[in-house]
């Protein structure tokens, strides 16, 4: 195993802050994590388990074990009834993984496209766009368990997945490695684009014709490019905070005074906001404080100009937060963890 020194961590992270991890593995094949916890320079406290660094945000550099979970593979474990399950393991890159099944005419995953990360990071934050969770693909998910050394496999039900949430945030935090996930797929097509313009691209797309996942995989594609940067560009972790949630009096009070205020009511009779929308009118769009910027063109993405620190990220998501919560009384948080 290649245990590496002061490794550069910006082309770990998405948004490309300057840090460096005292030790660093990158690690193909999740059979080895034991070998991994018997490293002299194991520590479970202090180790970082790396994704594709899209929900991170590093304060400086890290003290311990950085270990970059990298195990490829693809296979198909089952198929019933026009139900597909797919095995991904924990290193794919997950809009790779998308084109992949959507190739294969599998359907589910296609309003997911396009979200910067790794299949092992997405159960994590239970990934979602243009009203989709991957929560309601996933058949199970397959870890390393820190207590007992052993591997195990959580249904979806264990997961504990909510919205932006999952037990591995929660109580499974530091202790479940996910090594791979399998999702439930499915051979028939059924198109969910109620959220957002997508009706709209997706018409334009197809000309019409009745659409199929490839096109709505496309459609979705051409959306988030023309609103969100390429981290490849320029440093962000795509969404910086979450759609806050409401109860249903709060919402028609916020209704009465905006009416133009997107709302999405959800099933247990709260209402779901548009953070983005919110910060937008508060006139945040472009607004700098060092090195760190309101994306100019999507409100809800905070980037790196090229010389941020972790300081002014934070001071902006600080700012941010604050003028929200002055003039709408609503509360924002942040969807990367600071690590």
């Amino acid at each position: 195993m290649n245990i590496l020194e002061n490794v550069d961590l910006r082309p770990f992270n998405t948004f490309g802050l300057n840090a460096r991890a005292r030790f660093f593995v990158e690690l193909d094949d999740a059979a080895a994590l034991p070998d991994v916890c018997a490293l002299p320079c194991f520590n479970r406290a202090k180790v970082l388990w790396l994704g594709g660094g899209s929900n991170i945000l590093l304060r400086g550099d890290y003290p311990g074990l950085v270990v970059k979970m990298a195990a490829k593979g693809i296979r198909e474990t089952a198929r019933s009834d026009g139900t597909v399950l797919v095995e991904a393991q924990a290193g794919e890159i997950w809009h790779d993984f998308v084109r992949h099944t959507v190739a294969l005419g599998l359907n589910g995953l296609e309003n997911l496209s396009l979200i910067p990360g790794t299949v092992g990071a997405a159960p994590v934050q239970n990934i979602g766009a243009y009203g989709v969770e991957v929560k309601d693909l996933i058949r199970s998910v397959r870890c390393f368990d820190l207590d007992t050394g052993r591997f195990v496999t959580l249904d979806n039900a264990q997961c504990r997945f909510a919205y932006r949430d999952s037990l591995f945030k929660q109580e499974g935090r530091g202790r479940y490695v996910i090594t791979a996930v399998t999702f439930a797929l499915s051979e028939r097509f059924e198109a969910k684009t109620g959220y957002g313009d997508l009706a709209a691209v997706l018409a334009e797309i197809c000309g019409g014709r009745p659409p199929c996942a490839a096109d709505v995989a496309q459609a979705v594609c051409r959306i988030r490019r023309a609103k969100l940067p390429d981290p490849q560009v320029q440093g962000n972790v795509g969404s910086f905070f979450k759609n806050p949630v409401v109860v249903a009096e709060r919402a028609g009070r916020l209704a009465a005074a905006f009416p133009d205020m997107p709302r999405y009511p959800q099933g247990d009779g709260s209402v779901k906001l548009a953070a983005g929308w919110l910060i937008d009118r508060c006139g945040l769009k472009g607004r700098t404080v060092g090195g760190a910027a309101v994306h100019d063109k999507q409100a809800l993405v905070l980037v790196n100009t090229g010389r941020a620190t972790a300081a002014d990220v934070a001071a902006l998501a600080d700012e941010v937060c604050g003028q929200v919560r002055e003039r709408f009384g609503v509360e924002l948080e942040a969807e990367p963890g600071w690590v």
